[in-house]
């Protein structure tokens, strides 16, 4: 028995949901990114321009590297998870003061939108790399950790810190709209703080004690430790887990609480 034309052509909850998610993260692109690649392209090298304008000024003034003998490498491994953490959870934030009239769509829920733009910022951030690696082999430098398994899982880590801190900025600025601003000031002391330019391990123990309560800082000496196994970094990879994880449930528990506000 033949099914009516509407039965044959009717979605499941399944594919609706896929379908609402796939036609977010392409609005998210190209109100962005406009609808070229070079938009996109200028997002996914702008971190990388952060990283190499730092190793350059290192370069020219002949400055040597805190640890090991290549100073690209150096300053690599400590701000690509710092900045993919950074630029996750920043974005994440400004994806619903520019999302925000798509909420009043019933097919479009608040997590909707977080969501959509948290799975663009994993592919921006694994393009980043690849595209920092790539560069790093163009001059010269072995970009191939000692232990490749404990470098990606600090650079996953760096994303999962990203989107626990993301959602807990969501639901912040569901309330205080300019903590926009004060998050963006905030993420300045955090990166001077997070061992970027320097080994965080040679401060004095008073105050490398504290250093190591930033997550961030974490991330970087979690990525470094692959490439320094012999520097005796040590990183508490639970830590850094749990406090993404648990940033993350409590952000998606306070997003139910802003969806009202910004319905209201």
């Amino acid at each position: 028995m033949e099914l009516p034309i509407a039965a044959r052509y009717e979605k499941t909850p399944g594919e609706s949901y896929l379908h609402v998610l796939h036609a977010l993260i392409l609005r998210d692109m190209r109100t962005r990114f406009g609808a070229s690649l070079w938009g996109y392209a200028v997002v996914v090298l702008w971190p990388c321009v952060h990283v190499f304008v730092l190793i350059a000024i290192y370069t020219f003034q002949k400055l040597a590297a805190p640890l090991g003998d290549n100073r690209a490498l150096f300053f690599a491994t400590g701000a690509v998870p710092v900045l993919v953490f950074q630029y996750v959870s920043r974005e994440v934030m400004k994806s619903v003061i520019m999302n925000r009239p798509l909420t009043y769509y019933p097919q479009v829920k608040l997590f909707d939108v977080v969501l959509s733009r948290i799975l663009v910022e994993i592919v921006t951030g694994f393009l980043a790399l690849l595209v920092v690696v790539s560069v790093l082999v163009a001059i010269g430098t072995n970009p191939i950790p000692a232990d490749p398994f404990t470098a990606m899982c600090g650079y996953v880590a760096a994303i999962l810190l990203g989107i626990g801190i993301g959602t807990i900025n969501v639901a912040i600025i569901g309330f205080f709209p300019g903590w926009m601003i004060g998050y963006a000031l905030f993420s300045i002391l955090l990166y001077v703080s997070s061992g970027v330019m320097f080994l965080p391990s040679y401060m004095p123990d008073k105050i490398y004690y504290w250093m190591k309560y930033n997550p961030a800082l974490q991330c970087a000496e979690w990525v470094r430790s692959a490439y320094y196994p012999y520097a005796g970094i040590h990183v508490d990879g639970l830590y850094v887990v749990m406090f993404a994880l648990t940033s993350a449930t409590i952000g998606l528990l306070l997003i139910k609480h802003v969806v009202s506000k910004l319905s209201g």
